[in-house]
């Protein structure tokens, strides 16, 4: 399911195109996550949620599905993480930045193609 009627063939997207829209889809995986989980304020929830998001958090996260990545998906996550960002993370090394951004690319990938079952799947395992 995808909230727009539109068209669009993901693997034709820039690898920053993907991680733009995967960067929205993975927050709202971990908003959900947080609210569904317990009723409290919200800047209690965003100070959790910003746990989550960051590039170091997102390169755990990645660490715990890289092995269940199919061939496609690491060749997504590769363009997302390879791709040329035009600026210096600020609280990450340049390596989570660019792994982050790679996680990224990959949800943005999968939303875009339709398969929310297997983005359930890996925020599963992140979330485990």
């Amino acid at each position: 399911m995808r909230f727009v009627d539109k068209e669009v063939n993901p693997k034709q997207l820039s690898p920053l195109n993907l991680a733009f829209i995967g960067d929205c889809i993975y927050e709202i995986l971990v908003r959900e996550t947080l609210v569904c989980d317990a009723n409290r304020p919200v800047n209690d929830l965003h100070k959790e949620s910003v746990k989550f998001v960051s590039a170091t958090a997102q390169t755990e996260a990645f660490k715990k599905i890289e092995n269940m990545l199919t061939d496609e998906e690491t060749a997504i996550y590769k363009r997302g993480r390879n791709s040329k960002v035009g600026h210096s993370p600020k609280s990450a090394t340049e390596g989570e930045y660019h792994c982050a951004t790679g996680v990224e690319a990959l949800f943005g990938y999968l939303y875009l193609k339709g398969d929310i079952e297997r983005i359930k799947e890996l925020f599963s395992v992140i979330n485990s």
